[in-house]
């Protein structure tokens, strides 16, 4: 029998879900924007010279063909501006797309500069400072905001539950809407890291 429990389980899991896709979603816009770290750090690589900096991005199996794009690169943008430019572009694309393969996810293309979510650059930000202080406690206020404004909105109407079927409906979708938040939460504080875990879905 498909029980009210059954139902708010499969809700809880969709919430999830839907929350770990967005994050990854996220997360994979970031490593595709051509201001995020991995063409940061390809512009930095081609301008030394040296590759060694843009490995860490890729698997182990697609080193060998990042180097060979990487000497093809330099052998290219060194016959002038327009050769570096599509030279340079050429090798982003290679870079991101080997990156997202090797976290088993889809290569749409990159994206312009400027399209980093406002957490994730607050996130590269607190990086860069060298203290997650002010993020983390940025990213606790906001939880805690949902959590605060949830649980008031379900304990009023829980005040009410018992006045009429009506208000006890409106008790019982406050009470979801607050457990399935906390719930979730929960989730994604205890899971591993979000972006790999979206990668493989």
């Amino acid at each position: 029998m498909w029980n009210r429990r059954n139902k708010l389980g499969v809700a809880v899991l969709m919430m999830v879900l839907g929350l770990v896709v967005v994050l990854a979603r996220v997360a994979s816009s970031h490593c595709d924007t051509l201001d995020g770290p991995v063409v940061s750090d390809a512009r930095a690589a081609l301008d030394k010279g040296d590759v060694t900096p843009v490995l860490k991005w890729v698997t182990k199996d697609n080193e060998g063909e990042i180097r060979a794009a990487f000497k093809r690169t330099l052998a290219v943008r060194a016959k002038g501006a327009d050769a570096k430019e599509l030279a340079d572009m050429y090798f982003f694309e290679t870079l991101v797309r080997l990156h997202r393969a090797g976290e088993g996810a889809p290569y749409s293309g990159l994206k312009p500069a400027g399209q980093v979510e406002p957490v994730v650059k607050a996130a590269d930000d607190a990086l860069a400072a060298g203290s997650a202080d002010a993020l983390a406690k940025e990213i606790g206020k906001a939880a805690e905001t949902g959590v605060r404004e949830r649980f008031a909105r379900v304990l009023e109407a829980k005040k009410h539950a018992g006045d009429s079927v009506e208000a006890g409906r409106e008790y019982v979708e406050a009470y979801v809407g607050y457990v399935h938040y906390v719930e979730a939460l929960h989730v994604l504080i205890a899971s591993r890291s979000v972006h790999h875990e979206g990668a493989k879905d």
